[in-house]
């Protein structure tokens, strides 16, 4: 592999590690949100 398909393995690698950490983000938000307003109905 040379130099520059390497720097750019990384960067995709970066790149996707971004995407699903702001997914899990999102999805511990969501369940947190859930959770409020089910205990504000009780």
């Amino acid at each position: 592999m040379t130099p520059e398909e390497e720097t750019e393995y990384r960067r995709r690698r970066k790149s996707r590690n971004w995407v699903v950490a702001g997914a899990l983000l999102f999805f511990v938000i969501l369940f947190y949100a859930i959770t409020i307003v089910r205990i504000g109905d009780a």
